[in-house]
């Protein structure tokens, strides 16, 4: 070792390396200590002194399993775990590593991908959809050329929810994507601010179009991984047992009962993200840091601010007598915005079956917030937002819990007012106008599915991939819809389905038309499909031969395996078996014809022309 001139030693070879190693690992423990969280809320910070019993005593009165809270302040993370339990019946404790579902939350993501790929030249967030996908539609053809993807990320397309849609058939993005041209729209363009989870997946798919890499995959790379999210995924359900992640949970009458996850990888984009603590505090660095980490820029600040800036108005009206200093003014990219106390924020909620979560930023204040709850519909992750929030701002104390509850309970008294105006229509005293087996069959919206309505056990039900219905006499030919599971009883109470059948002129059902299904348009009017059944080709070739009627004469013959039929002087009319001995004419919407048969049961003597006009008899010669 020889001395240099500063009078300090000199090392060489292994010695140095080894030193350079250690400096290196020394700095690096420097740059990523800020980052680590204490294991105790009430020791973050003084200001959160005494939260530990709050949070426990929140989670217990709202008889909520457990809950994940990430809290950051100017670059550092001041708290990143958990309490109460992941899985209630199991006893399982929540840890900062525990996985929760936190929906639409999601859709900040989805926008911070797009923001990327903006910046990466692939597109422009003022681009219009259909020059992305082409196969785009919506219901009105001339809003189909000017919607962008800016519209559907504020929620001002014009499309209202239509929830039910995905929830009653969940299918593709693909087919997602081919179904909204069958929505109905409640809005012209930029008319309004409504709500819509079809809109995100829509940019998800051309996120996906663009970059040729799928929603999940752009994900991981472009977010996940940069941000060190390593546990953060896509689906629950797909874990081995023991790995750390939640169940979801519902309280039913004060008892907490486990719910099955709800499978959306086709609606991704919108609401499939499942994070912990330990992730999404370092989601919420980036935002609290203008798109920064650890001295990395992972989005640009140009489009931190413009997704953090107001760019549809929600609503209009003054703030509330209750709350005046609380009030939402506009939606940016995926995140609500609104004044708290004189404070800038920027939040979104997220919900899905057994899951509440809450991510809340203060920009201005460099604070960010989430708070996750395994328990369906709660009102929990506010109240633990708000309080939180209180503290680090250091407002006034405030109620919180006693507050949401109030609200809570003032809506479920609006939702029993509305059941009971909504049983006050109900006219007494009268009767479906045909036999209830005479309702089943199968009745088709383009961008809902189908609804199998079915006689069963002396019941009318409503069936469909993912939600079944009892059907219950309302009036007349009106029947209110009632979820048979209990848990979308809940979900679903202030639906207030009904389902009207409409009958053609041969007093066939021929429509359903469900008012509630989607609160934001007056009906969705669904179509009943002729089923088709299989006969032998014997029994076509019974049916077979020439028939009589008003001085002329049809013929029935067989073109393969299709039984057709010719008039003179028009074209030959081509047949689909629909039941016993009647067949629909394939290209006249609402023709058909019915074969009468001899004693025997075997031979016709005799065929039925039923049209809109009339029915008409042909003798069989």
């Amino acid at each position: 070792m020889k001395p240099l001139a500063n009078g300090q030693p000199q090392m060489k070879g292994t010695s140095m390396v080894r030193v350079v190693f250690l400096s290196l690992v020394l700095t690096l423990c420097g740059i990523r200590a800020h980052l680590l969280a204490q294991k105790s809320l009430s020791a973050a910070d003084p200001r959160l002194t005494g939260m530990d019993s709050v949070v426990q005593r929140v989670l217990n009165n709202w008889h909520a399993p457990g809950c994940a809270i990430a809290v950051v302040e100017k670059g550092r993370i001041l708290f990143a775990g958990g309490f109460g339990y992941r899985d209630y019946p199991a006893r399982l404790p929540v840890t900062d590593q525990t996985l929760f579902q936190i929906g639409s939350c999601t859709k900040a993501f989805t926008c911070a991908l797009a923001g990327l790929l903006a910046n990466d030249g692939l597109l422009d967030l003022d681009g219009k959809v259909q020059a992305y996908l082409p196969e785009f539609r919506l219901q009105n053809n001339e809003l189909t050329g000017h919607v962008t993807l800016r519209d559907f990320m504020c929620h001002r397309s014009g499309l209202p929810r239509h929830d039910l849609s995905w929830l009653h058939s969940p299918t593709t993005r693909d087919s997602f994507i081919r179904r909204m041209a069958y929505l109905e729209l409640s809005a012209d363009l930029r008319e309004r601010w409504q709500y819509n989870n079809f809109g995100y997946t829509a940019v998800g798919a051309v996120l996906e179009r663009v970059s040729g890499k799928s929603w999940e995959a752009l994900t991981r790379e472009r977010l996940f991984e940069p941000l060190g999210m390593r546990t953060a995924r896509f689906d629950l359900w797909t874990l081995p047992a023991k790995a750390d992640f939640a169940r979801g949970h519902r309280l039913h009458t004060d008892t907490i009962r486990r719910m099955d996850y709800l499978h959306i990888e086709g609606m991704g984009p919108a609401g499939s993200i499942c994070a912990n603590a330990a992730d999404i505090a370092r989601w919420l660095l980036m935002w609290t840091q203008g798109g920064q980490i650890e001295g990395r820029t992972l989005l640009p600040y140009s489009f931190v601010r413009e997704a953090l800036s107001a760019q549809m108005a929600m609503d209009g009206s003054l703030p509330g007598a209750e709350n005046p200093s609380i009030f939402t003014f506009g939606y940016g990219l995926g995140w609500v915005l609104s004044n708290y106390y004189g404070h800038y924020r920027a939040a979104h909620g997220g919900g899905i079956h057994g899951f509440t979560a809450e991510v809340c930023l203060f920009p201005a204040d460099s604070i960010g917030i989430a708070v996750f709850v395994n328990q369906n519909r709660s009102q929990a992750p506010a109240v633990l937002r708000n309080l939180i929030a209180d503290r680090l701002l250091q407002l006034p104390y405030r109620d919180w819990d006693a507050e949401l509850r109030r609200q809570y309970a003032s809506e479920r008294l609006s939702l029993l007012t509305a059941q009971q105006g909504l049983a006050a229509e109900r006219k007494t005293g009268t009767s479906p106008t045909q036999p209830l087996p005479a309702y089943a069959g199968r009745y088709y919206h383009g961008g809902y599915g189908a609804f199998e309505v079915v006689w069963r056990n002396d019941s009318l039900l409503a069936l469909t991939p993912g939600l079944a219905y009892h059907l219950t006499h309302f009036h007349y030919d009106v029947f209110r819809a009632v979820p048979l599971s209990e848990e979308a009883r809940e979900d679903l109470a202030g639906f207030g389905m009904r389902f009207q059948f409409i009958a053609n002129l041969r007093g066939e059902m021929s429509e359903l038309h469900a008012y509630g299904i989607e609160p934001g348009v007056e009906k969705v009017a669904f179509k009943r499909k002729t089923l088709t059944v299989e006969i032998p080709l014997a029994q076509l070739e019974r049916y077979c031969g020439k028939y009589a009627i008003g001085g002329t004469e049809a013929t029935v013959f067989l073109k393969g395996k299709t039984l057709t039929v010719s008039l003179p002087g028009q074209p030959e009319y081509e047949t689909v078996p629909v039941g016993e001995h009647t067949f629909k004419l394939k290209a006249l919407e609402g023709y058909s014809v019915r074969f009468e048969m001899k004693e025997d049961g075997i031979t016709p003597n005799a065929m039925l022309f039923i049209q809109p006009n009339g029915t008409f008899r042909a003798t069989r010669q």
